[in-house]
Protein backbone atom coordinates (compact mmCIF):
# COMPACT_ATOMS: atom_id res chain seq x y z
CA UNK A 1 0.00 0.00 0.00
CA UNK A 2 1.35 3.54 -1.34
CA UNK A 3 0.62 5.90 1.24
CA UNK A 4 2.42 8.96 1.08
CA UNK A 5 2.77 9.74 -2.62
CA UNK A 6 2.47 12.86 -1.92
CA UNK A 7 5.67 13.28 0.09
CA UNK A 8 8.65 12.09 0.83
CA UNK A 9 9.00 10.61 3.83
CA UNK A 10 10.65 7.32 4.27
CA UNK A 11 8.35 3.72 4.57
CA UNK A 12 10.24 3.13 7.83
CA UNK A 13 9.48 6.13 9.17
CA UNK A 14 5.22 5.64 8.34
CA UNK A 15 5.42 2.23 10.22
CA UNK A 16 7.12 3.53 12.68
CA UNK A 17 4.38 6.25 13.19
CA UNK A 18 1.76 3.74 13.26
CA UNK A 19 3.38 1.28 15.55
CA UNK A 20 4.03 4.55 18.13
CA UNK A 21 7.38 4.38 18.23
CA UNK A 22 7.69 7.97 16.71
CA UNK A 23 5.81 10.87 17.34
CA UNK A 24 5.97 12.35 13.65
CA UNK A 25 6.60 11.35 10.24
CA UNK A 26 7.14 14.23 8.13
CA UNK A 27 4.78 16.66 9.00
CA UNK A 28 2.43 13.77 10.11
CA UNK A 29 1.40 12.59 13.46
CA UNK A 30 -0.59 9.34 13.70
CA UNK A 31 -3.78 11.00 14.21
CA UNK A 32 -2.92 13.18 10.81
CA UNK A 33 -1.91 10.47 8.76
CA UNK A 34 -5.22 8.12 10.05
CA UNK A 35 -6.92 10.96 8.82
CA UNK A 36 -5.45 10.87 5.58
CA UNK A 37 -5.85 6.71 4.81
CA UNK A 38 -9.93 7.45 5.82
CA UNK A 39 -9.95 10.15 3.05
CA UNK A 40 -7.97 7.83 0.78
CA UNK A 41 -8.67 4.21 1.32
CA UNK A 42 -11.06 1.66 1.75
CA UNK A 43 -12.79 0.70 5.03
CA UNK A 44 -11.18 -2.48 4.81
CA UNK A 45 -7.54 -1.65 4.17
CA UNK A 46 -8.52 0.65 7.17
CA UNK A 47 -8.65 -2.29 9.21
CA UNK A 48 -5.65 -3.81 7.55
CA UNK A 49 -3.65 -1.10 9.05
CA UNK A 50 -5.06 -0.10 12.25
CA UNK A 51 -6.87 -2.40 15.01
CA UNK A 52 -11.03 -1.45 15.32
CA UNK A 53 -9.60 -0.71 18.91
CA UNK A 54 -7.33 1.85 17.58
CA UNK A 55 -10.05 3.13 14.97
CA UNK A 56 -12.43 3.60 18.06
CA UNK A 57 -9.78 5.47 19.73
CA UNK A 58 -8.54 7.48 16.61
CA UNK A 59 -11.89 8.32 15.47
CA UNK A 60 -12.66 11.53 17.36
CA UNK A 61 -14.97 14.20 16.55
CA UNK A 62 -12.05 16.21 15.46
CA UNK A 63 -10.95 13.98 13.08
CA UNK A 64 -14.56 13.15 11.53
CA UNK A 65 -14.86 17.19 11.26
CA UNK A 66 -11.40 17.46 9.86
CA UNK A 67 -12.40 15.46 6.85
CA UNK A 68 -12.82 16.75 3.35
CA UNK A 69 -16.45 15.33 2.37
CA UNK A 70 -19.80 15.12 4.21
CA UNK A 71 -20.38 12.07 2.91
CA UNK A 72 -16.97 10.75 4.61
CA UNK A 73 -17.78 12.30 7.62
CA UNK A 74 -21.79 11.03 7.97
CA UNK A 75 -19.61 7.23 7.12
CA UNK A 76 -17.37 7.78 9.88
CA UNK A 77 -19.44 9.64 12.30
CA UNK A 78 -21.83 6.28 11.57
CA UNK A 79 -18.33 4.02 12.40
CA UNK A 80 -17.67 5.62 15.36
CA UNK A 81 -21.39 5.58 16.94
CA UNK A 82 -21.18 1.77 16.21
CA UNK A 83 -17.78 1.17 17.53
CA UNK A 84 -18.62 3.21 20.77
CA UNK A 85 -21.50 0.44 20.93
CA UNK A 86 -19.56 -2.46 20.40
CA UNK A 87 -16.51 -1.88 21.97
CA UNK A 88 -15.97 -1.31 25.74
CA UNK A 89 -14.60 1.64 26.99
CA UNK A 90 -11.89 0.99 28.67
CA UNK A 91 -11.06 2.51 32.09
Amino acid sequence: MQIMWDYNIPLTDIEALLSGRIEMAGHYTRKTLFRKMLESYSWYTILQVFTPVEIKNLLTDDTINGLRTSSLKKKYAFVKKRLQEIIPSSG
